[in-house]
């Protein structure tokens, strides 16, 4: 076996991502790729998928990364010569409920925003589409021209030959046998051939597009890629009269999919209660297999099938298959670099997406990897999101039963997971259950979303309209406006960053001045080249040679991770002291006299003011009271050892009971940032999004030594923003905002919000988003008439630069 000894990048996997990855980086000069597969090009899963291009994803940059894999796919023959079969035959999307027909007339309006072309359907129009389809129960749908349908395997073979063509080496029968390391750094690779020759390849870096193999291939470089898989039906009708090339038909209410292909009919499912599969590992002779039929657990998708396309109850079945595919425990692939590792980048887990996916995703990795920067936000699938305990086996396991159901479940606002649960608690957990916490959960984390009443189930009840907990979270938003509240933050990353040089490092990650005196805090981000926002965070002095960097839960991996890479040659440690204190938020405008009831700490502005932390008797305990708000009021998180955390709960709400204290949950702290316009990381402030653009230029010292971002910063300073984060009101006070709804100014298409809740004191829904200004001023943006599309209607807005609620942020500082 002729292999090369040395090269820039092994890619592990001939799937069709492997093969993506490979032909991107051969396009973008990288000679000496390579790119080994254990048996033969794409016998994994890609082999077996049905072939489905779908353009419209969650988020624009999903989309904009799909819509590319299917334009690369229709030119891919012509380079090539291999046939990839692609053909944009339209889709349609059928509802059979009403929250079904609002969640695609959603989505539909979200389409417009993201360029899609799309159509909304009545039933009549669905069977116009799709001429073979029962409507019985179909209340509309939406069509979309620009799907398509394409040759798996063939793509696959074409974007291998691409690579080939341009340098790179294609190799099939070689397995990974092992990985050398040298501390955060892969040095090669084993292989061993199926003809038992054996090396190893010196290389620079490696990919891991192993598919279901992905978790352990990822163990043997050192790194945590939590996916499992799952086992995937569907049929293949024999030959139907008459059966002429149709769109492809999608019935999420039923768990089914239908695709025309040579006259034949594809069926395929998404059942709810899904079967994982490989828990012993997976066979070392797989190749092309196929798993055991299970006809009775297929059946009730069939028996509705054939009620919705009658033509199939006539059909024989040719070909009833089951093969097993990859999932992740959100659903979402795993795309960019390990945290774990410094060269170790990852593509995998794709959740039978992988085929509309895999163009996009090769093309942006290798933009990351060739560069070293993101090329756009890819935060939904960067691979950091993964927090350590999810590549726990039994998680996976019994997460994976829920995910593949999920595709086609009803993608409701503030849907839970409902498996794997209760794996990270606070200390304060079962105090909050005992007294009417209704648990959400973010990066394993049990958080209080909302307060349940006495004799009111503890549960959601999911919808586009209101929600069973509407109410309940009002009554928590006008408990901190208007009198005090008190909920749980201690799943909020804490990082302690140490050492002698610990001012001047972080004054080289942040944008503000880190040069203040102890006990200051201070709310800044850490920036990319491009004057991106990596990170949003608040940053505490607690000694000379100590700062605590406040992170979001989610991202406290992902912005440890951030600082690790940043450190260079300044002495200083990083560690992650989470879990170290539970921490309390006590906010609203008698916040003061509940905590001078059970503190004899000073309260007082003099002593106390905001933007401080204090060290602090609290009951029988100690803490440190830092004055900072994320629902703009008066208020203190206080970080409690965690040892003592549950007596400091137990001593707030004693004395709470004197002063109304409400507990409150998730869902008001977001309804009340809203309010104040506060960005949300990962939604309003993301690593492609300017911090002059974000509004955020108050937290950035220009005046500071170098730091990174900081010529990007000044020069969008100079020029003006080339867009501007603006806050919507919606006139009418019933339709609701989530995100992603479409700006429109003076009748056109110009954005979509970035995130949106209701507004309980300001009495509508509030959404956030950038509207492109580039050479126009702050009154030109103001100056226009703005509407935002609720599911196909357009509702009148009232827009500001500043926070509608309290713009001065006199409430804060009282």
């Amino acid at each position: 076996m002729e292999l090369p000894q040395q090269a820039r990048v092994v890619i592990i996997g001939g799937g069709v991502v492997g093969c993506s990855v490979a032909y991107h980086l051969a396009k973008l000069g990288w000679s000496d790729v390579v790119l080994l597969e254990r048996k033969q090009l794409t016998s994994g899963t890609t082999w077996h998928a049905a072939g489905l291009i779908g353009q419209l994803r969650a988020t624009s940059n999903m989309t904009k990364l799909a819509r590319y894999s299917a334009e690369l796919y229709m030119g891919l023959e012509e380079e090539t010569g291999v046939a990839t079969g692609m053909r944009q035959v339209g889709s349609v999307s059928a509802a059979l409920t009403a929250e079904r027909l609002e969640e695609l007339y959603r989505a539909a309006a979200m389409a417009r925003a993201f360029g899609v072309p799309v159509e909304e359907l009545s039933p009549a129009e669905v069977k116009e589409r799709y001429e073979h389809i029962n409507l019985d129960g179909v209340k509309g749908g939406v069509w979309l021209p620009t799907d398509g349908q394409a040759d798996p395997a063939n793509i696959a073979l074409a974007l291998a030959k691409g690579a080939r063509q341009n340098g790179a080496t294609v190799k099939e029968r070689v397995k990974v046998t092992g990985i050398a390391r040298t501390g955060r750094r892969v040095t090669g690779v084993d292989w061993v051939a199926e003809d038992g020759d054996r090396g190893h390849i010196a290389c620079e870096a490696i990919v891991n597009c192993a598919g279901m193999w992905g978790h352990e291939v990822g163990r043997m470089a050192g790194i945590n890629v939590p996916l499992h898989a799952c086992e995937h039906f569907y049929i293949v009708t024999e030959a139907i009269e008459g059966l002429t090339q149709m769109p492809v038909l999608r019935v999420p209410d039923e768990c089914a999919y239908y695709k025309e292909d040579a006259g034949k009919m594809l069926l395929g499912a998404f059942e709810p209660n899904a079967k994982p599969w490989g828990m012993n590992g997976i066979p070392d002779s797989f190749e092309f297999d196929q798993l055991p039929e299970d006809f009775d657990h297929f059946e009730p998708i069939l028996e509705n099938a054939c009620n919705r396309l009658p033509m199939l109850a006539e059909a024989g079945i040719h070909t009833f298959f089951n093969g097993p595919e990859s999932f992740t425990p959100d659903d979402a692939y795993h795309l960019g670099l390990a945290p774990e590792m410094d060269n170790v980048w990852v593509a995998c887990g794709f959740n039978s997406i992988g085929i509309q996916s895999a163009g996009g995703a090769g093309h942006a990795l290798s933009q990351w990897m060739d560069s070293g920067e993101k090329p756009f936000d890819l935060g939904d699938v960067d691979i950091s999101r993964m927090q350590p305990f999810q590549g726990n086996k039994h998680y996976l396991f019994e997460r994976s039963k829920e995910t593949l159901g999920l595709l086609y479940a009803d993608h409701f606002p503030y849907r839970q997971k409902a498996t794997a649960r209760g794996v990270r608690r606070t200390p304060f957990h079962h105090h909050l259950l005992e007294r009417g916490a209704v648990m959400g959960e973010v990066a394993g984390w049990e958080r209080a979303n909302w307060y349940a009443n006495d004799g009111q189930e503890r549960e959601y009840r999911y919808s586009w309209k209101r929600q069973n907990w509407f109410e309940n979270a009002a009554a928590e938003h006008k408990a901190v406006r208007e009198n005090v509240g008190m909920y749980d933050m201690t799943s909020f990353g804490k990082l302690r960053v140490e050492g002698p040089e610990a001012e001047a490092f972080l004054n080289h990650v942040c944008g503000a001045n880190m040069s203040v005196p102890v006990g200051k805090i201070v709310y800044t981000q850490f920036l990319n080249a491009r004057g991106g926002i990596e990170a949003d965070v608040t940053v505490t002095r607690l000694t000379e040679t100590a700062y605590l960097v406040v992170t979001p839960a989610a991202t406290r991996l992902a912005d440890q991770t951030w600082l690790r890479r940043n450190m260079g040659g300044f002495s200083a440690v990083v560690t992650d002291v989470t879990m170290t204190e539970g921490v309390l938020a006590v906010m609203g405008p008698n916040a003061r006299q509940l905590l001078q009831a059970v503190s004899p700490a000073d309260w007082s502005n003099e002593v106390n003011p905001f933007g401080t932390a204090q060290e602090i008797e609290i009951g029988m305990g100690l803490a440190r009271a830092h004055r900072v708000s994320y629902v703009g009021e008066l208020g203190w998180e206080l970080y409690i050892p965690a040892e003592m955390s549950g007596h400091v709960f137990e001593t707030l709400w004693e004395a709470g009971q004197d002063h109304g204290l409400k507990l409150c949950g998730m869902h008001m702290m977001d309804s009340c940032r809203i309010e104040k316009a506060f960005r949300h990381f990962g939604h309003d402030i993301t690593c492609e999004d300017n911090v002059i653009d974000a509004g955020l230029g108050f937290a950035v010292d220009l005046s500071k030594p170098d730091f990174i971002g900081k010529a990007a910063v000044a020069a969008r300073k100079e020029s003006g923003p080339k867009a501007r984060m603006v806050q919507f009101r919606l006139t009418d006070p019933e339709p609701l905002l989530y995100h992603n709804e479409p700006i429109i100014r003076d009748g056109a298409y110009v954005g979509y919000l970035s995130s949106g809740n209701y507004g309980h004191t300001l009495g509508a829904a509030i959404g956030m988003g950038y509207v492109p200004c580039e050479g126009e001023t702050a009154a030109d943006v103001l100056g226009s008439t703005y509407e935002i599309d609720v599911c196909g209607s357009r509702v009148r807005a009232e827009v500001s630069l500043r926070p509608m609620y309290d713009p001065k942020a006199e409430r804060v500082k009282v």
